[in-house]
Order: C-alpha cells, then sequence, then structure tokens
C-alpha cells in the first residue's frame, strides 16, 4: 500500500499525532484522502460533490454552481469524525469510505 506524496498532500496536527490529506479531483465529487503520517496503516477516503472540477461550460454564469472547497478545519473534523467511528490509521487494510453531507460523514456501505 502506498502513502500520500509529501509534495502533493498536507499535513495537519490532531491530537499530538501528524495526519497527511489531500483532495483528488474528479468530475462531479471529490475525494478526500488522509492517513497517519509515516504509517502505511489503513486510509479513510471522503466523497463529497462539487463543482469545481466539472467542465466550466457555462463560464462566467456561475451562481448556480456547487463551489465547496475543503479547507483545512475540515480536514480535522473529518479526520476526528473517522477515528470516532472506528478508522485505526495504523491497521492494515483496505480504505474505510465515506460520504460527507453537511459537515458529517457517513459510512458507504459495502457493496
Amino acid at each position: 500500500m502506498m502513502t500520500l506524496s509529501k509534495k502533493h498532500s498536507r499535513v495537519i496536527m490532531i491530537d499530538d499525532y501528524r495526519f497527511k490529506w489531500l483532495v483528488s479531483p474528479n468530475d462531479g465529487h471529490n475525494v478526500f484522502v488522509a492517513e497517519k503520517e509515516n504509517i502505511k496503516g489503513q486510509k479513510i477516503e471522503v466523497h463529497f460533490i462539487t463543482d469545481i472540477n466539472s467542465f466550466w461550460v457555462e463560464f462566467p454564469s456561475v451562481d448556480k454552481l456547487n463551489l465547496k472547497i475543503l479547507k483545512p478545519k475540515d480536514a480535522e473534523s473529518i479526520i476526528k469524525q473517522a477515528l470516532n467511528d472506528g478508522w485505526n490509521p495504523e491497521r492494515k487494510g483496505t480504505p474505510i469510505v465515506f460520504d460527507w453531507k453537511n459537515g458529517t460523514i457517513v459510512r458507504r456501505n459495502k457493496k
């Protein structure tokens, strides 16, 4: 399992632990990914809806677009919620996947 790139990720301190995180764009939604720094453990993936990376056909008419961006305080909230939901960033395994809705993460059902 690969760790997040130092070049493309940001670091945030939570309860004296360092976590790396990044947002990966996708069409119509973005994916927030986080892991504990220097640990090859389980990651979290949090999907959220945004129009920021969509093809801007209506530009400059963007008033109806969802221009949601993720800020460091959002990253902190997401990581804390995932930890409270049982995420153990030191355990190996496939990522735990969530959706982010109105500031709350909701675990996706396994298919």
